[in-house]
């Protein structure tokens, strides 16, 4: 009777152990390397390789306009990054990372441009100042009185994707292959003008397994 208590307490604590699960904090700039496709490293590399080109362009320094005053940084809106893989990737994080690192650096202006950059936003709160009658008079703002964007940012992401079936003479093993391509440009939107341009690749290779999945 102890020896089948015994072998049940060890059965429970083994099936508790295996149920459970452990979860902890791990570092956002180590290199994600869990499968071939798209990760985190690949969105930290294409955005903050592709911002640091852009602030590093003399056409993206300055320039003068009617209306800019003084101040003669370019003002810039983000057109988006079209997703043209085979994945499903969000690329309005790429874009966000982008804009975070231009913004914060001080060289370029932004304005919003679409709804997701804050459109929406701007004209309710407008409409408020204006039509509530809560807000000080002198202080109400207008519609018509935002910035003109010198340029327009916009880009997009592409991939190759290639695999090889298991075979006796890989002994059973599968082998994959992914090329991703990121493109951004910036145009004039007084000319149409290629300001600026740039692409950055990525080649990520795996081996599958005899018993591994993928």
């Amino acid at each position: 009777m102890k020896i089948l208590s015994l072998a049940l307490v060890t059965t429970l604590v083994a099936s508790f152990s295996v149920g459970c699960s452990s979860v902890r904090y791990g570092d956002p700039d180590k290199k994600e390397t869990t499968t071939i496709d798209w990760g985190s490293t690949d969105l930290k590399y294409f955005a903050d390789s592709a911002a640091d080109g852009l602030l590093a362009s003399p056409n993206l320094a300055y320039m003068e306009g009617p209306g800019k005053g003084n101040d003669t940084r370019i003002i810039a809106a983000f057109g988006g990054i079209q997703n043209e893989t085979t994945e499903h990737i969000n690329t309005d994080m790429i874009s966000r990372q982008i804009q975070a690192k231009l913004v914060n650096s001080g060289r370029i202006r932004f304005v919003a441009r679409k709804e997701a950059d804050g459109q929406n936003e701007i004209a309710d709160e407008v409409r408020f100042q204006t039509e509530s009658g809560r807000v000080n008079p002198e202080m109400q703002r207008a519609f018509g009185q935002q910035l003109g964007a010198d340029v327009i940012i916009y880009g997009a992401l592409a991939d190759i994707k290639k695999s090889t079936g298991r075979s006796l003479e890989s002994v059973g093993t599968k082998k994959k292959d992914v090329y991703y391509q990121f493109y951004l440009t910036a145009v004039n939107v007084s000319t149409g003008e290629l300001l600026w341009v740039e692409t950055r690749d990525i080649r990520k290779e795996a081996t599958v397994g005899l018993f591994g999945r993928g």
